[in-house]
């Protein structure tokens, strides 16, 4: 398709996207907004420097190569270069989303929909609320002078209504949320944002503080999902490591860094947010098992920091969008589900915390989690609501404390949100597991 130069590599990831943005401020339209775009990210490596151009001009992305070589140094060994020896090569397309895309529901359609959620709020103490409806499409062609050329897309679609709550002196906000990969599933979702506005008017009404302590904690797939993405996910991230031997000597691969049983695992095949079967330098999504058995299995690469650290590629090599160069980011990670029942975790636990639903979290070597719904667990029972501002814990003292994983498992994204990482904020990614047990956490 290209002309590449010869003597150089050079990678060329062009982006097709379609986006539907709507938006509501209680019953008035705040935004209705439909988007096209397309651009290209163009790479070219002599083997010293990488040199970089982002462009919307695809008419003339040889003449971009074409200047990016001039500036470059011929390099006849470039093929033998570690980091280009690494890149794979693969031939693919895979065009999943073109029968149900969200491209072919009329933008009216869309707002109808958001309407009917809107009309389920109406108990009096939800004093404020926002509304929203957002979808994306998005169609990648890599194109690699090693020779790959991959074609594949990517949907997804969702509803969130935040809520600000007032109850007498008592305020609070919530969330309710459902993420989709196709638009007809969105519309069976009204029992569970019934049943999830109804908990947040509960809790603001019953809510009380919680008394400070050490408490052993259960956490939601949600919540496990987000535990897992901050505390450890980023952690995970090899480029953390590259250049610095006491975090390497700290995540070195064999050591225990859990408790037995539990295994935390990153993979791009699976669809949603995170959804990404190659990578944006063409390698090939891997299910990478991260923690196996409580021990550190593996690390999260693109391919400069698994020839860095003499490891294989992982597919992780991801960019916000075509402006931005590809960097080591999660996919969906999420902890492997056990084999005990819900029921019987939550029965062992004489006193403790449920936390159901979260505002956001934190971390690295120390994570914190912001809980927006917990409750108290008595006597083997999930009883009062409880109103908590932060949990906190040691990564690795943490995850040395987990003792239960329940065989209910889940796997989400969020709408409206994404990670954060440098400069490239928000990017898509996918999380959840079982639910989790913790034997002692922080509790404020």
């Amino acid at each position: 398709m290209y002309q590449f130069p010869s003597q150089l590599y050079t990678d060329v990831r062009i982006e097709e996207t379609f986006d539907t943005k709507i938006s509501f401020k209680k019953e008035k339209l705040q935004e209705q907004k439909v988007r096209r775009n397309i651009g290209a990210f163009i790479r070219v490596f002599d083997g010293e420097r990488w040199y970089y151009n982002a462009t919307t001009d695809i008419d003339h992305i040889q003449e971009k190569i074409d200047e990016l070589a001039k500036i470059a140094t011929p390099n006849p060994n470039i093929l033998a270069h570690p980091i280009v020896a690494k890149y794979e090569v693969n031939r693919d397309e895979n065009m999943v989303y073109e029968s149900n895309s969200v491209e072919k529901i009329g933008i009216l359609d869309k707002q109808m929909l958001l309407k009917q959620y809107i009309d389920l709020i109406k108990d009096e103490t939800i004093m404020h609320y926002t509304a929203m409806y957002i979808d994306n499409r998005t169609v990648k062609s890599i194109y690699t002078s090693k020779g790959t050329q991959v074609k594949f897309d990517k949907q997804t679609c969702g509803l969130r209504l935040n809520l600000e709550l007032s109850y007498g002196e008592k305020k609070d906000q919530g969330r309710v949320s459902k993420a989709a990969i196709d638009f007809e599933e969105l519309k069976d979702a009204k029992a569970y944002f019934t049943e999830e506005i109804a908990k947040s008017v509960d809790f603001v009404k019953n809510a009380q503080p919680v008394v400070p302590g050490i408490y052993t904690v259960l956490m939601s797939p949600l919540t496990t999902g987000v535990f897992t993405h901050e505390s450890f996910g980023h952690k995970s991230e090899s480029d953390f490591m590259v250049g610095d031997p006491t975090m390497k000597e700290e995540w070195a691969i064999g050591k225990q860094v859990g408790s037995k049983g539990l295994t935390i695992i990153d993979d791009g095949n699976i669809t949603g947010n995170g959804y990404t079967p190659y990578d944006d330098e063409g390698n090939k999504a891997d299910k990478t098992y991260i923690v196996t058995d409580g021990k550190l299995t593996g690390r999260l690469h693109n391919t400069s920091t698994a020839t860095t650290l003499e490891e294989g590629l992982t597919g992780n090599a991801r960019a916000m969008n075509f402006e931005f160069e590809p960097i080591v980011r999660m996919t969906t990670t999420y902890i492997e589900k056990g084999n005990q029942p819900l029921a019987e975790i939550i029965a062992e636990i004489e006193h403790g915390i449920y936390i159901e639903d979260i505002k956001h979290g934190s971390g690295m070597s120390t994570f914190t989690i912001a809980p927006s719904r917990s409750y108290m667990i008595e006597n083997g029972k999930i009883t009062k609501p409880v109103k908590i501002s932060v949990v906190t814990g040691n990564v690795f003292e943490t995850l040395g404390e987990v003792d239960a994983l329940s065989s209910e498992f889940e796997l989400m994204s969020f709408i409206g949100g994404g990670c954060g990482k440098m400069e490239q904020w928000p990017l898509p990614v996918g999380f959840g597991g079982p639910y989790t047990r913790v034997r002692r956490l922080n509790v404020q």
